[in-house]
């Protein structure tokens, strides 16, 4: 893995500020938009239409909060080339030349769409390699980039639950502003997922809705977006663990043809600062961890 290492090097940053201001963390798992070259010679499509599934300039909405008191965490690979919000081996078998280990997971709704942990199709549905991966070199990837990743986000997590008792995972997304479906709604500028209430105490959405509509934003709960393998698997709300996504309009603050930053960009920027002290602002006492009632 010597090339990943140097075309990779970091693969992921931690913006970690010398005082918190209190548990929330601030993770952008698909904004990474370095694509190493043998990715881009095993692809049969163009660095253009790969760059369509990029979360496009999350990380850089998100980065200045580490200065004001929150922890920021940025994956620096593409989501196309190994995508974090996954399980570690939800692998599709059509993908890959050799037998995939027995433990992966095949069957899964994600593998089906393509979007599994190795992607077989990008967010528009097109397919990415011309030809079958080696097995050997999909699992490198996931020890490589995948693994370590969320080994550091673990720590972070447990860093902060150690220090105060909770904490609260906002996990930051963007979404084209048109679905697949032309008989899909108008998507609303910022779509909450907290996997129908099971990733995080209901004061959390509750906050967050009333935070972004007071800004000027429509709000919707998670549809389309209710959370992927990060909000489901680090929330834990009755241990005082809790996760949160946030899907952002991409036509909010950027030029998607283009993809540029829109003249909205730095007002966007602001809107992330007030909600992060507005969700800083909770009474930690109301965030857990709870005790479960007695029979």
């Amino acid at each position: 893995m010597t090339q990943l290492d140097g075309e990779l090097s970091p693969p992921f940053e931690i913006a970690e500020p010398a005082a918190w201001r209190g548990p929330i963390i601030f993770n952008s798992p698909h904004s990474g938009s370095v694509y190493p070259n043998e990715f881009l010679k095993a692809s049969r499509i163009d660095l253009t239409a790969l760059r369509r599934s990029e979360d496009s300039f999350m990380d850089e909405l998100i980065g200045g909060l580490s200065e004001r008191g929150f922890p920021v965490v940025r994956v620096n690979f593409p989501r196309s080339y190994v995508d974090v919000n996954r399980e570690p081996y939800e692998l599709d078998p059509r993908m890959f030349s050799g037998r995939l280990p027995s433990f992966a997971n095949t069957r899964s709704m994600r593998v089906a769409g393509g979007l599994g942990t190795i992607p077989r199709v990008v967010g528009d549905g097109q397919e990415i390699y011309r030809e079958r991966l080696r097995v050997d070199d999909a699992l490198a990837r996931i020890e490589a980039l995948y693994k370590p990743y969320h080994r550091a986000l673990r720590r972070l997590i447990n860093k902060a639950h150690q220090a105060f008792g909770t904490v609260v995972v906002v996990d930051c997304h963007s979404m084209p502003s048109i679905g697949v479906s032309r008989d899909e709604p108008r998507r609303p500028d910022v779509v909450i997922g907290d996997r129908y209430g099971t990733s995080c105490a209901p004061l959390l959405p509750d906050m967050v809705e009333e935070t972004m509509s007071r800004l000027g934003y429509s709000v919707g709960r998670n549809k389309p977006y209710a959370g992927g393998f990060i909000t489901e698997h680090y929330g834990n709300p009755a241990s005082g663990l809790h996760t949160i996504q946030l899907e952002l309009n991409r036509a909010i603050y950027m030029d998607e043809r283009r993809r540029e930053r829109s003249a909205r960009f730095a007002q966007v920027v602001a809107d992330f600062a007030a909600l992060a002290e507005a969700l800083a602002a909770v009474p930690l006492g109301d965030l857990g961890p709870f005790q479960a009632a007695a029979e």
